[in-house]
Parts: structure tokens; C-alpha cells; sequence
């Protein structure tokens, strides 16, 4: 090789060798650079709940004058029970009511199920009338002893479905999961809810299914007089007032 052809193939390596360490180089800053902000952005929450309510957030607490909730039982009569106390042998159906009913709750309106907030109400099970005190007295002294665990809650953690916005003309109709606390044992649960707004009120019925063994409650039974079944209704009738 000549001496101006070596001269030729230095410099070609030169050249090559500057351009290859610039496009490291660029490609290196590029990478550590963070991405240009787009705006603020939601955090995603569990249970495909958004984690930033929207400005239609309302809260909601439940006016217990106009608010009611009640157990439905269903309940066996048998022979004895004509004599005892002059009740027909066969099913019967059991109400009993409290208006001892408590919470608050929170709602993105105009995304029901996009956001959900603090949602959660309270019973007192001692004060439930079912027109019978002989009843409404067992209940709270002995059997469930509501007098010893006289509160019940639910804490909500999930809305299901997709209900659209909640307008005067639209009604909200969703599942609301949670955990059920009676007797100091809480238990999943889900209220089936319905609810309509009425200016600044909500108002609705919340209805759910349980049984009495899931919360310590042994079976109700008095020998040849009645029983009652494991499973009951539970339906809270509310009316919350806005409070923005």
C-alpha cells in the first residue's frame, strides 16, 4: 500500500470512529431524559375505580327522620304457637324497622361508577320494632343480643355496573360492594341500590341478602312454637340531605 493510500484509510477510520461515538452520545441524552408532560393525570385505583373524582362529586348524609331500615325474616309457626299466642301455624313473613339509621356517602354524579368516595351508613339493631315486644325483647336480650352488639355498618369498596349520570329524570340503579359488620364480624356483602335525586336529597332503597350464621347468630328455634330461617332481608330506605 502506497503511502497516500494508508493517509486515505486513516482519516476514513477517524471519521467513521467521531460519527459513531456522536450517535452514542445523542442516543445516551435521549434516554435520560424524562417524556414532556401531558397534564395532570389519574392515578388508576383498585376495583377500576378512578382515583380523582371529578367536579359533580357530591356528599350525601342520611336524614334519619326520613330515612327507615328493617329486617325481613321469615318465620314458622307451628302448633304451639296458636296456643301461646294465637298465631296461626304456617310461614309468616317478620318487619322489623328502625329509623336509628346513620352515614354519609359520596357520589361523582356525573360518573356514578368512575370514582368512589366515603360511603358508609350505620343501624342500631337494639332499637328494631316488629309490633311484638315479647319479640323485639328476646332479640335484644338474648338470641342475637342486640343489646350487647347493638351496632351494625357497612363501608362500601366498589361500585359494579355502569350507571349513567344521575339526573332528576335519570334514576341511579347499581350493586355496591362492601363489608357488612353485625356482632363485631364483618362479612362481604353487596346492596343491590336504586336511587333518584330530589333536588338536593338522594333518595333510594339499598337491599341485600344474609345469613344470621355468618355473624354468630345461632338458629331461632323454640320447640313446637317456631323458627325462624338462617337467610333474611335486610332493605335500607334513605333520604341524604347535600351537603355542597
Amino acid at each position: 500500500m502506497t503511502p497516500l493510500m494508508q493517509e486515505w484509510s486513516v482519516l476514513k477510520l477517524t471519521i467513521v470512529t467521531s460519527v459513531a461515538l456522536l450517535a452514542l452520545t445523542v442516543t445516551g441524552c435521549r434516554g435520560s431524559e424524562e417524556p414532556p408532560a401531558s397534564g395532570p393525570q389519574a392515578s388508576p385505583a383498585a376495583n377500576g375505580v378512578a382515583a380523582t373524582p371529578s367536579t359533580g362529586v357530591r356528599t350525601f348524609t342520611i336524614v334519619p327522620a326520613e330515612s327507615k331500615a328493617s329486617y325481613i325474616a321469615d318465620e314458622e309457626l307451628f302448633a304451639q304457637a296458636f296456643t301461646k299466642f294465637g298465631l296461626p301455624a304456617g310461614w309468616a313473613k317478620v318487619v322489623g324497622t328502625t329509623q336509628a339509621v346513620e352515614g354519609r356517602f359520596q357520589l361523582d354524579l356525573a360518573r356514578p361508577a368512575a370514582w368512589l368516595g366515603e360511603n358508609a351508613f350505620s343501624v342500631r339493631m337494639n332499637t328494631f320494632a316488629s309490633g311484638r315486644d315479647m319479640r323485639d325483647n328476646w332479640i335484644r336480650e338474648k338470641g342475637p343480643r342486640f343489646n350487647d352488639y347493638p351496632l351494625a355498618t357497612f363501608k362500601a369498596t366498589a361500585i359494579n355496573d355502569n350507571p349513567a349520570a344521575a339526573t332528576p329524570a335519570n334514576p341511579l340503579s347499581f350493586n355496591l360492594h362492601g363489608t357488612l359488620t353485625i356482632r363485631e364480624r364483618p362479612q362481604p356483602a353487596t346492596f343491590a341500590v336504586r336511587a333518584r335525586l330530589d333536588g338536593d336529597t338522594l333518595r333510594g332503597v339499598a337491599t341485600t341478602r344474609v345469613r344470621l350464621s355468618s355473624f354468630g347468630i345461632e338458629t331461632i328455634t323454640f320447640v313446637d312454637t317456631l323458627t325462624v330461617a338462617d337467610e333474611i332481608a335486610l332493605e335500607v330506605q334513605f333520604a341524604g340531605r347535600a351537603l355542597n
